[in-house]
């Protein structure tokens, strides 16, 4: 896979990222990370048939299962049990939302950081991407008022992480890889529980609304 097309899918994958940051449905969301999922998996894929190494593929596999099949299934049943249909505000206006994004890729783009991002000197525009897509989950965490899109915050700040180590040419085991994205699939599971029981007795996923908790 040439250089091109690498550029391509990382800015498909920080496009996903904005537009989680701006967008206020939750089934779009979920939608937006299933596709950046998918760009991870292909991402990875590319890498394995550079290394032809068979442990890479199982990982991808059950990247592909976990990350771009059952987490978005698990996020789609707790929208339609609890009708979220839209996810709560942001705690910045959009207008705001949209100079802060500006300024983390311009950031990410600067010569503070060309240390950073020519590890590998001809992934210097790659890694600037996925350093801009590092920033920017980080602020799709803090910035979001609903538990439902902080996790997938989460999940999109650690999708980040690993295509930067990919760009980077940071060796990882296939067994720690493993590792990971069984860490992944138990999180998921334990935060949809944890906000079935958040629903259950705030009524709401806004978590401002959490502030002043009584015993």
């Amino acid at each position: 896979m040439n250089l091109l097309t690498l550029q391509f899918l990382s800015q498909i994958l920080l496009l996903s990222i904005v537009f989680l940051l701006i967008m206020k449905k939750n089934f779009s969301a979920v939608s937006a990370y299933s596709l950046q999922s998918l760009v991870v998996v292909i991402i990875l894929l590319n890498s394995f048939f550079e290394t032809k190494d068979m442990w890479m593929l199982l990982v991808i596999l059950v990247m592909l299962i976990v990350k771009v099949i059952l987490a978005p299934v698990f996020f789609i049943r707790l929208i339609r049990k609890y009708a979220l249909a839209f996810s709560v505000s942001t705690y910045l206006s959009t207008p705001i939302t949209l100079i802060i994004i500006t300024i983390l890729v311009f950031i990410a783009h600067s010569q503070k950081l060309i240390p950073l991002t020519r590890i590998v000197p001809d992934h210097q525009v790659l890694l600037s991407l996925a350093l801009s897509s590092l920033f920017l989950s980080l602020f799709l965490i803090v910035n979001r008022k609903g538990a439902l899109s902080q996790i997938i915050g989460i999940l999109s700040f650690e999708n980040s992480i690993v295509v930067f180590a990919v760009f980077a040419n940071l060796e990882q085991s296939a067994a720690l890889q493993l590792g990971i994205v069984f860490d992944i699939f138990i999180w998921i599971m334990i935060a949809s529980v944890f906000i079935s029981m958040l629903y259950k007795h705030f009524g709401t996923l806004n978590v401002s609304s959490m502030k002043n908790l009584k015993d």
